[in-house]
């Protein structure tokens, strides 16, 4: 069976453009892969965090999670702090990799314009992402269009050490869905749906209430004219609400235009908050049932003990080729 690695980090509100683009995907592939599926913790404080949202929103990331459906028998759900592993491994892999490639990543420098200073975890992050996925020798990485610089690198690096070291790393490939992989912000539709973006108006949490759905909905940027048709180039708004339809109802894309033909926007924006809070009701119901069980520290346990069976290994096979003593 081929593993599956992912991560998101717990830092903000996850929306449906989290849902979407990655946790819908989870679900699907942990019935053919041996997946494992981690909050990011260690990449959220790359930023300042507030330790106490971020303690709330890790417990909060596991519980969409599994919300969602993702089931801890058949995928280990981890954080990564709590697989000593990760952090080992990132060192080891920031030792190869080279400036240059660091300073080439755009998210880098997304994230650090018009600041005066930056952290170096930010700068050095793409090794510890790297080191995530290396450490199961995944094969399959699902990750967004923006993550695919970070994943050219994570097969750089495994090259580069297979090549000195000798054969140790798969290189792994990418898992991107041709639709919905990247849902675009509400109110500006050339940039990703981002839980960090200051205004709540350009995203829909996975927990926000029906009122609140239809509020943003409502007003979300739209194209000119009135034609409902999936035209990314030339109907950006449009196409990413369209495919924000698509992922919620089941339909495809030519069933939307063809639903909504000659209707005008005022329709189809109602009928899709209705879509959304339908497609949402069930796991926010299943959420709060999750949160109420108190079961969380158990799943994070087992996830942590199944992904360290896997990592431990190969961390002592990685220091052992590079020559250190092990103990």
């Amino acid at each position: 069976m081929k593993t599956v690695l992912s991560g998101i980090q717990p830092s903000g509100k996850l929306t449906i453009g989290n849902y979407i683009g990655a946790i819908k995907n989870y679900v699907a592939l942990q019935e053919d892969y041996n997946c494992f599926f981690m909050g990011v913790d260690l990449h959220a404080v790359t930023v300042p965090q507030d330790p106490a949202a971020l303690r709330e929103q890790t417990e909060m990331i596991v519980a969409l999670y599994v919300a969602a459906g993702i089931d801890p028998n058949k995928a280990a759900i981890f954080m990564q702090s709590h697989v000593k592993e990760h952090a080992e491994l990132g060192w080891l892999l920031t030792t190869l990799t080279y400036m240059g490639e660091l300073e080439r990543m755009t998210q880098f420098k997304d994230k650090a314009a018009g600041k005066e200073s930056v952290g170096a975890g930010l700068f050095v992050y793409p090794s510890l992402m790297a080191a995530d996925i290396l450490l199961y020798n995944a094969d399959l990485v699902p990750v967004g269009e923006d993550q695919k610089q970070h994943l050219e690198l994570t097969r750089d690096l495994a090259q580069r050490f297979n090549q000195r070291y000798g054969q140790t790393f798969k290189v792994p490939e990418p898992y991107i869905p041709q639709v919905g992989a990247r849902i675009m912000s509400l109110d500006d539709a050339s940039k990703k749906m981002s839980k960090s973006n200051p205004n709540p108006g350009s995203y829909i949490a996975l927990l926000d209430t029906p009122d609140e759905i239809r509020k943003k909905l409502s007003r979300a940027v739209t194209d000119s004219g009135r034609e409902v048709r999936f035209d990314p180039a030339e109907k950006p708004e449009v196409s990413n609400l369209m495919s924000i339809y698509t992922q919620c109802s089941g339909l495809s894309l030519k069933d939307v235009e063809a639903r909504y033909e000659g209707q005008g926007y005022g329709a189809f924006k109602k009928d899709l908050a209705e879509v959304v809070v339908a497609a949402l009701a069930p796991m926010q119901e299943r959420y709060r049932a999750i949160r109420e069980s108190g079961e969380i520290p158990a799943i994070l346990r087992s996830g942590a003990e199944k992904a360290a069976a896997k990592a431990a290994p190969m961390v002592n096979e990685v220091k052992e080729k590079m020559g250190f003593l092990l103990p």
